[in-house]
C-alpha cells in the first residue's frame, strides 16, 4: 500500500462508516474518491482537515454535527450533497441532498454555456462557466445554479477540465460550441430555487476535441451516461455517432418535473470507451450548453420586494413583442437611411443603394474562431484579412479595420457604397458588413488562390505555376472587370488602385478585382473631362498625370492595367528594382528599353520555357505598353482592350510619331500589326536610356533567381 497514490471507490454502493484505519492513507495517497455511495456516520476529522490530498466524499448520507460550514470553492475536499438531511437548516444547502432552496423559488429558466463565456443567443442570455479549477470542485452562481465536477485525469498533470474546439464547426449558434465542460468521472449541474412544474431540458453537445481522422474512427470512442432528476435519459451516449461527425451539433431534449425546487442534471463516465486514443484523457462526459425553459406560466417576482405577479398571457406578450419589433424596425430604418445619406454626401456616393447583408460581431468571431492567427490570410492596406466559415458551411473572407482610423472609416464607407451597387463575375462579391464597437468589418466571398501578386512573385510557397493560357485568361478577366466599371455599370467608377495584390483568384483561377476603398465616381457632366482629387494609390502603378497633378480619368486605371499585364507576362513586380550590368531599373523602363532594341520577348517569364506562342506574347506586351502611354488620350479604352484580348475584329490603337516641326501627329495602327511602333512617343522619351544601355545587357536569369528566392527590393 505504500506505493498507492490513487484510490477510487466511487459508484460501488458502499455502506457504513469510513473505517478508522483509512487514516493511514493520508501519509502517501494523493487522491481518494468515495463519491456516490451510501456512506453514513460522522465524517472523520482527518478528511475535513485535509490540505494535501484531493478527497471526494460527495453524494453520500453522512450525519453528525461536525459538518463544514459550506462547500468551499476551490477546496481539495468535495462534500456536495454528502449529508442525508434535506430539511435541517444547520447544514448549508449545498451539503444536503438535492440542494434545497434556502429562500423563495423565484427562477423559472436556466441557460448555461458550459465551459465557455457568457453569450446572448436571441433573447436567451447564456451564463458563462469558465472555471478551470482541478478535481472534486463545486461552485454556485448567484444561487440560481451550481455545478459539481468529480474525478481526476490520472495520466495528465495538466488536467483539461475545459475543452477547446479543434475542428471546423458547421452548425447554427457555433459560439455555444467553441468550448465545452469536461469531467473525468462525474459532472452535475443544478438548477436552484426553480418554481415547481414541468420543464423542457435541452442538452447541447458537439465533439470538439478531435477531428474526423483515421485513428479516431478505427478505435477511439467517447461514451458516457446522462440522468435528469435521477432518471437515466442517455446510456452509452456517443456524441460523434449521434451528430454524424465531429464538429457537428446535436441537441437532446427531455421533459423533467421539478417538485422540490431543484433540478439535477448528471453526466457520468462509466468506464466505457477509450481513455488514451486518439489522445490521453479524451474521455468522460463532455457538454457544450444547457437550456431549461418552463412548460407552464411562471410567477414573476419583483427583484426588490419579492412581490409576485402572474406573467402576462402569451397573446399579450406576442402583441407587445410585435409592436416593439415594428417600432424598432422603423427607428432602425430611419437611422440607417439618415447615416447612409450622411456618409454618401461626405464621400460622393449619392444615389448608391447599400445592397449588403449585416453580420453581428459575434457571428464573425465564431466564423473566424475569434480572429485566430491560424485563419489569417494576409495583411492589406485595409487591414488584416481572415478566413471564416459560416454556420451553413459558406467560406468567407473578413477584412478587419479599427474604427478609430479616420482613413479607414472613409475607405470602409466608400467600399460598401461602391461594391454593394456592383455585380459582375470579375468583381469580388461583397456578402455584407459589420459595424460594432471599434470594429469595421467587410465580409467577402473567399478566394481559394489568394491574390495575383502572391501567385506571381510572393513567397515561394504562395507562388502558383501559371501557364500561358491561364495568364491570358487572368488578363482578360481584369480587363472585363474594368470595362464594366468604366462603361457598363450604372455608376461609372475609377478604381484608382489596380495592382496585382488587388486582383483575387478563385479556385478556377478566374480574376476578380477587389479593394474599392479608394474608388471614385466618374463625372457625368459633359463639361468635365476629369476629376481633380487628392492623390491616392500605389507607387509603381499610378499614371504620371495622376501622380504628378492629381488629374484623374478612367485612363488612370488603363495605365495601371498595363503595368499589371507586364507583371503577368514577365512574372516580375514593377515595385522592385532589377539590376542591369551597371545600374538598377524598374520593370516598365526595362520593357521600353527592350522594345526599342526589338527584344521585347526577353521579358517573358522564363518559367514558361518555350510553352507559349511568341506572336501572341508580343501582342500582349505591346498592348501593355500601349496602355502605359504617357498621354492619357492615346491609351485605349478598356472595352477596346477586351476586344483585342478576345480576338475579335481588329481594333485600331493610337501611337504618336514626331513630326519635323516637333509637334505630335496621331497615327492609327491596326491591331493585326502586333502593335509594332505603337510606342514611339514612349521610345522618344527614353532615347537617352536606350543609348545608355545599348552596350549593356540585363542579367535576366540572375533577376529571375532573385525573384524566386528572396527578391531584393530597394
Amino acid at each position: 500500500m505504500a506505493y498507492l497514490k490513487f484510490l477510487d471507490l466511487s459508484f460501488n454502493f458502499l455502506t457504513g462508516r469510513i473505517p478508522d484505519s483509512y487514516i493511514s492513507l493520508q501519509s502517501h495517497i494523493d487522491f481518494i474518491y468515495l463519491t456516490n455511495n451510501n456512506l453514513t456516520g460522522v465524517i472523520p476529522d482527518w478528511i475535513l482537515n485535509t490540505r494535501k490530498q484531493h478527497i471526494d466524499i460527495s453524494y453520500n448520507s453522512f450525519n453528525g454535527s461536525n459538518a463544514p460550514p459550506d462547500c468551499y470553492r476551490g477546496s481539495n475536499l468535495n462534500v456536495v450533497s454528502s449529508y442525508s438531511s434535506t430539511n435541517d437548516n444547520k447544514f448549508a444547502p449545498c451539503l444536503r441532498r438535492n440542494n434545497p432552496c434556502p429562500g423563495i423559488a423565484k427562477y423559472y429558466n436556466l441557460f448555461i454555456n458550459c465551459g465557455g463565456p457568457a453569450w446572448t443567443i436571441g433573447e436567451d442570455e447564456y451564463q458563462g462557466n469558465t472555471d478551470t479549477e482541478g478535481p472534486s470542485y463545486y461552485n454556485s452562481y448567484n444561487d440560481k445554479w451550481a455545478y459539481s465536477s468529480t474525478g481526476s485525469f490520472v495520466h495528465n498533470d495538466n488536467e483539461p477540465f475545459l475543452a477547446t474546439n479543434v475542428s471546423v464547426l458547421n452548425m447554427s449558434n457555433p459560439e455555444l460550441y467553441m468550448t465545452a465542460r469536461l469531467s473525468p468521472l462525474s459532472l452535475k449541474y443544478y438548477g436552484l430555487c426553480l418554481q415547481n412544474g414541468n420543464y423542457t431540458v435541452n442538452l447541447h453537445f458537439a465533439e470538439i476535441m478531435f477531428n474526423n481522422d483515421q485513428t479516431y474512427f478505427s478505435v477511439g470512442r467517447r461514451f458516457f451516461d446522462a440522468s435528469i432528476q435521477g432518471k437515466k435519459v442517455l446510456r452509452d451516449f456517443n456524441i460523434e455517432k449521434e451528430a454524424k461527425g465531429t464538429g457537428q451539433a446535436i441537441v437532446k431534449s427531455f421533459t423533467a418535473n421539478v417538485s422540490d425546487n431543484t433540478l439535477e442534471i448528471h453526466f457520468q463516465w462509466a468506464g466505457k470507451g477509450t481513455n488514451v486514443i486518439p489522445e490521453t484523457n479524451v474521455y468522460g462526459p463532455l457538454v457544450s450548453a444547457i437550456s431549461v425553459t418552463p412548460d407552464f406560466t411562471p410567477i414573476i417576482y419583483d427583484s426588490l420586494s419579492n412581490r409576485k405577479e402572474r406573467k402576462l398571457s402569451t397573446g399579450a406578450i406576442l402583441g407587445m413583442v410585435a409592436a416593439g419589433c415594428v417600432l424598432i424596425v422603423l427607428i432602425s430604418m430611419f437611422i440607417w437611411f439618415f447615416l447612409r445619406r450622411k456618409y454618401a454626401a461626405n464621400n460622393g456616393l449619392q444615389g448608391v443603394e447599400l445592397l449588403t447583408g449585416y453580420f453581428t460581431l459575434r457571428q464573425i468571431k465564431a466564423a473566424t474562431r475569434n480572429f485566430d492567427a491560424a485563419n489569417k490570410l494576409g495583411e492589406g492596406g485595409f487591414g488584416p484579412v481572415y478566413k471564416g466559415i459560416l454556420p451553413d458551411g459558406s467560406v468567407i473572407a473578413v477584412k478587419q479595420l479599427s474604427a478609430k482610423s479616420r482613413q479607414g472609416n472613409r475607405e470602409f464607407i466608400n467600399e460598401i457604397g461602391m461594391i454593394s451597387a456592383l455585380q459582375h463575375p470579375n468583381l469580388v462579391k461583397l456578402f455584407g458588413c459589420c459595424m460594432e464597437g471599434n470594429q469595421l468589418l467587410l465580409i467577402y466571398e473567399y478566394m481559394e488562390n489568394n491574390n495575383l501578386g502572391s501567385a506571381l512573385f510572393g513567397r515561394e510557397r504562395e507562388q502558383l505555376n501559371l501557364d500561358w493560357k491561364t495568364r491570358c485568361k487572368i488578363c482578360l478577366g481584369i480587363a472585363r472587370g474594368l470595362a464594366y466599371l468604366h462603361e457598363e455599370s450604372r455608376l461609372k467608377i475609377v478604381h484608382r488602385d489596380i495592382k496585382a495584390t488587388n486582383v483575387l483568384l478563385d479556385k478556377d483561377l478566374n480574376a476578380k478585382i477587389s479593394d474599392f476603398g479608394l474608388a471614385r465616381l466618374c463625372e457625368e457632366d459633359g463639361d468635365k473631362t476629369h476629376i481633380s482629387t487628392r492623390i491616392a494609390g500605389t507607387v509603381g502603378y499610378m499614371a504620371p498625370e495622376y501622380a504628378m497633378r492629381g488629374y484623374l480619368t478612367d485612363k488612370a486605371d488603363v495605365y495601371s492595367f498595363g503595368v499589371v499585364m507586364l507583371e503577368i507576362v514577365s512574372g516580375l513586380s514593377n515595385t522592385h528594382l532589377y539590376k542591369t550590368s551597371d545600374d538598377f531599373i524598374y520593370l516598365l523602363d526595362w520593357a521600353l528599353i527592350l522594345q526599342g532594341q526589338g527584344e521585347l520577348l526577353e521579358l517573358v517569364d522564363k518559367n514558361l520555357g518555350n510553352n507559349y506562342p511568341q506572336e501572341e506574347a508580343l501582342q500582349l506586351l505591346n498592348l501593355a505598353l500601349t496602355c502605359t502611354n504617357s498621354s492619357p488620350s492615346l491609351r485605349p479604352t478598356m472595352s477596346t482592350v477586351v476586344s483585342i484580348l478576345d480576338g475579335k475584329n481588329p481594333v485600331s490603337i493610337p501611337s504618336v510619331k514626331p513630326t519635323t516641326s516637333g509637334s505630335d501627329v496621331t497615327v492609327w495602327l491596326d491591331s493585326s500589326e502586333s502593335f509594332q511602333s505603337s510606342q514611339d512617343e514612349n521610345t522618344k522619351q527614353t532615347s537617352k536610356l536606350l543609348s545608355d544601355f545599348s552596350n549593356s545587357s540585363i542579367d535576366i536569369e540572375m533577376e529571375r533567381s532573385m525573384k524566386r528566392n528572396s527578391p531584393t527590393t530597394f
